[in-house]
């Protein structure tokens, strides 16, 4: 598995994932405009084809995941958790201290995940997800504290 920080012209890999992951996808163009963005950074895992990828936003010394995905072929691997670690650490150069993300409340794979990485619970946002005809989702707040003497 090839773990990279994501450039524009990753694109349409990107797309490819995240259409794989959420039923409301991104395209291309998305995340084009989204890594020609100030604060912006990705990472995008390859394998056997495009396999997961995170896109972050970096400011004031804060970092927010603003998606993450995993194709479905390259679930259950650990490329989640590796896109993770990437992310954390592009975002502590960046120099964030703080690393916010929301997760839909009904995905305890996702929340899991995040909880061993040290991310803690931080509140929640009432029907933050539109899935279209099932409603609306509740989405868990977590926060991971970046600092060194937090890990």
């Amino acid at each position: 598995m090839n773990i990279a920080r994501a450039r524009p012209e990753d694109a349409p890999d990107m797309a490819s994932v995240h259409a794989q992951a959420f039923d409301k996808p991104w395209d291309e163009n998305d995340f084009e405009d989204l890594l020609d963005g100030e604060g912006i950074f990705g990472v995008l895992a390859r394998g056997e084809g495009p396999a997961g990828v995170v896109i972050c936003r970096t400011v004031a010394g804060e970092a927010e995941i603003l998606t993450v995905g995993v194709a479905g072929w390259a679930r259950r691997t650990g490329v989640g958790r590796s896109l993770m670690h990437a992310a954390i650490d592009l975002a502590r150069e960046a120099g964030a201290q703080l690393m916010f993300l929301e997760v839909d409340v009904a995905n305890p794979a996702a929340i899991t995940l995040y909880e061993r990485l040290g991310f803690q619970r931080a509140g929640l946002r009432k029907a933050y997800y539109d899935r279209g005809v099932d409603g609306l989702a509740d989405a868990l707040v977590m926060r991971l504290d970046l600092t060194p003497t937090a890990l």
